[in-house]
Order: structure tokens, then sequence, then C-alpha cells
């Protein structure tokens, strides 16, 4: 197997096209290529453009898929580490050891350099994630890690090299945390998939707590495929060791990636690469009778098949794959419904109701149709989001009622350009119009408290909602029209 230091000519002998991630129609990688002899640029997770240094690794990495890569820490240079450290919001919680964005950046070049010489001595240690729970949409609380801030700087930098690697491996329908992808991405790849494939039933599955069920054992290995460098491998491992901080107390923890600290993701996209991306794309061009769509975001996947046998069949093998790696699926969430362009019709006259549904990326999808009677995969909010979203914001006007109304209404905005942001997609604005309409209710009640002797009527209330709240309007293109866009192929 080859080997990469810094001392390797960038070029590499060109291997042959592997048929099994040849971009296809529908979940290719094909995004528009540009030009890679100068600076690259790497999206917002990644970062700026690349370096040279970096663009090298990238395309040694592309032309050999069977290199390892023995020097990558020299990347990481005080360029790279302030870079990281931009990237990270100033408002963010601060990690266990209480150090904030403003202080780290008050002696930043010390800091920085600091941090340089004990990362390439060796010296440098990763600090034990601070333990957090957030609400989830289901009642259920969701752990988070946060990590100090020097930790999330080596991790900012370090992400942004493994990026250039990993990046010329993962396979076109993984979409979660990766340079210029989004959810909005994979919602678009989703849908063209099931208008234009021979789509009728949908796998609609749940990983049963896949970021505190990762093996770190076959991570590891993983990880070795691609990186031989020694001193990177370390660094990752003494995240992965650090422990959690929860009510003050230290615990091990010796399972799992903390989910939030800004390395994570890349770590679950590696790990879900080995043992669910190559092995379904293989399992779809060895075993499928017909058509197969995939679409991944972390650790959220949809299946799309043709025909009923293989999406059993597949998930079957599915279930044995995964308990192979330590992983399972919550069998109350795991499903295989009919959907697709005959599902309405096939159900009709089996005597069956409407096509079920299923929920992916915040959205509930729908077997829908146009005004003109043609099929259409419509997409809403799901109702349990909003209904949660609503009751926190009910709960923070009331903490906010009796700040000034401008500011009340800065934040308010804010939070309704958030959510037209993300849920504004053709076929839902009748929901998120309801959604900001809700809030406005909400708002008039909030200030009809403020005060027993005057009270706030609509027709005084009507300007304020008027100009504070944003109109509603699509925010994003037909999903075939951006897909055809990235994905000119």
């Amino acid at each position: 197997m080859h080997e990469v230091g810094k001392s390797d000519s960038p070029v590499l002998p060109a291997k042959p096209s592997n048929k099994a991630v040849t971009a296809e129609m529908v979940e290719g990688r094909g995004l528009t290529k540009g030009n890679t002899d100068g600076t690259t640029g790497a999206g917002r997770r990644a970062g700026g453009g690349l370096s040279q240094g970096l663009d090298r690794v990238r395309q040694a990495a592309k032309r050999d898929k069977e290199a390892r890569f023995t020097a990558l820490l020299h990347h990481v240079d005080v360029d790279g580490l302030r870079e990281a450290y931009r990237a990270i919001n100033p408002k963010a919680a601060a990690g266990a050891d209480g150090v904030t964005w403003e202080a780290y950046g008050e002696n930043l070049e010390g800091n920085l350099l600091d941090l340089h010489r004990r990362l390439h001595s060796g010296a440098y240690r990763a600090k034990p994630v601070r333990r957090a729970f957030i609400p989830k949409a289901d009642g259920r609380q969701r752990s988070l890690g946060i990590a100090s801030l020097e930790d999330k700087i080596v991790q900012g930098a370090l992400v942004k090299v493994l990026n250039g690697i990993y990046e010329a491996d993962f396979l076109g329908f993984s979409y979660g945390f990766r340079p210029r992808r989004g959810p909005h991405q994979a919602l678009d790849a989703l849908t063209v998939g099931i208008k234009t494939k021979k789509v009728n039933w949908v796998l609609d599955a749940d990983v049963a707590d896949f970021f505190t069920s990762l093996d770190r054992g076959w991570l590891a290995k993983f990880l070795e495929h691609r990186i031989a460098d020694e001193r990177v491998l370390r660094i990752i491992q003494k995240w992965l060791k650090a422990g959690v901080i929860e009510n003050g107390n230290w615990a091990e923890c010796d399972a799992g990636t903390p989910q939030g600290a800004t390395a994570s993701p890349l770590l679950a996209n590696v790990y879900l690469h080995y043992v669910f991306d190559l092995w379904a794309e293989r399992w779809r061009r060895r075993e499928a009778r017909g058509d197969v769509i995939i679409v991944r975001y972390a650790d959220d996947f949809i299946v799309g098949f043709e025909h009923q046998e293989d999406a059993e069949r597949f998930l079957a093998g599915l279930v044995e794959r995964f308990a192979k790696f330590g992983l399972e699926l919550k069998a109350e969430k795991t499903r295989l419904i009919e959907f697709g362009r005959f599902a309405a019709r096939k159900r009709k006259a089996g005597g069956l109701g409407k096509p079920e549904t299923f929920d992916f990326l915040g959205f509930t999808h729908i077997c829908g149709k146009t005004r003109g009677g043609q099929f259409q995969v419509l997409r809403i909010t799901i109702s349990k989001r909003s209904r949660t979203k609503l009751r926190e914001l009910s709960q923070e006007l009331k903490r906010r009622r009796h700040l000034p109304i401008p500011e009340q209404g800065k934040w308010l905005r804010s939070v309704v350009l958030g959510h037209r942001a993300y849920y504004a997609v053709p076929g839902n604005l009748k929901v998120v119009s309801r959604f900001v309409n809700e809030l406005k209710r909400l708002w008039l009640m909030a200030l009809r408290r403020r005060s027993q002797k005057t009270r706030m009527t609509w027709h005084k209330f009507a300007p304020l909602a008027a100009r504070w709240m944003p109109p509603i309007r699509n925010m994003h293109p037909y999903p075939e029209q951006r897909f055809a866009v990235a994905h000119p192929r």
C-alpha cells in the first residue's frame, strides 16, 4: 500500500475508475469541477481555501485510493489554528475549563504559538468534555459534549486536513457535515430520486444512539486505512479518551464520540462510510434486482426500492451488518412503507388507505399530486417539531415580555428569518405561514400581559407585526432545478 509523506511527488499514477463510486444521476458525487491547480474552496465546515500543501494532499488522495498518508500534522500550522479559532462561534458555551472565545483572544498569537508548540512536541493534552443535555422533539434528552476552546481549535484545524483526504473517498449519497453540502442538497437528491427512479418502497430507518454506540476499536482500524501519521492518530485517541465532566465529576467514556464536538461529524462519516456506505453501494450493484436510491445525512438515511423483495433483503442484511460493528436499528422507528408514484393507486386497488408518510431532516414526506394530476413528493414541516418549537418560543416570550418592544421585535425577526430560511420550500408555505401566525398570536398575548391598564388591541399590534415579522416566501428553488445545477452530469 502506497504511503504518502512530505517529500512525495504530488503526481501519482492514475487508477482506473471504480464503478462502485461512479457518480450517478441521483446521488452522484458530481459537483461541477473547478481549477484544481490553485487554491481550492473548502466550504464553511472546512474553513477557507485550501493551501497548496493541502491541495496536494487532496490530489494525492483522489489519484490513489490506497494511499496512506504518513505526514499530515505539519499541515496544522499557526495559520490553520488561527483560522480554526476564528471559525468558532464567539457566543458558544465554554468547555470544562471555562475559557471563553474572548478571553483566549486577548493574547491570541501567544496562545496559538504555545498551542502549536505543544501540539507538535507531543505535550498537547485533550481536556474532558463538559456534558450538557438539550431536549429532543420526542421529549427525550440529547447528550452533547462541549469541548474546551483549545480542543475546538485543534479539532477544527485537523478536520480541515482530514477533509482533504476523505472528500476523495466519501460516496455521492453521503451529505451530512461535508464541505459544500447540506440538508437541502440531501432533500433535493431524495425527492429527485423518488420521482425519476422506479421507487415503490421506502426504508425509513433510525440508528439507535449512534454517537454513543460507535465502536472506537473499529473506528481506529478505519482511520488507519488512510492515515499512517501516528501523531494524528494519537491526537484523535486523546480526544476520545479524555472523558466527560458532568455536575463537576469526571467519568471515563469508553465508547462513542461526543456529539457536538467539532471532530465528531467527520469521525461519524468515516465510520459509516466503511460500515454502511460501501456495503450499501456494493449491495445495490450486485444484489438488487431493481432500482435502489440511497440518501444519507450523518446517521439518518433513507433507502428507496423498486421491489419489495429487495427492500426486505436489504433490511435483513443491514441488521446483520450493523450488529457486526456494534450498531443496531431502533425497532420502533424502522419501517418499510409503500411510497412512490404508484403507491396511492396500488393501495386504493387493495382497499387500503393513503400511502404512509416518512420524516427526514425536519420534513414529513407525502405522496401528493400537482394541480395537473402528476405525482409529486410533498414536503411539509414535521408537526411535532413545530409544536415543540412554539412551546419553547412561548416560554421565551413570557421571559422577554417586559423588554422594550423593538428588542422583542428584533429577536422575533431573527427567529422567523431562521425558520423561513430552512422550512420555506415549495409546497410548504402554508405550514410556515401558520407557524408565523401562531407566533404572532403568542407575541400579542405576551404584550397584553405587560400591563393591566393598557390593553394591546389587534389594531395596535398589526403594525408591530408588519414591521418586525418578515413576509413568507419561497427561499429554495424546486428540487429538480437545484439538483440539476449541482449535478450537471
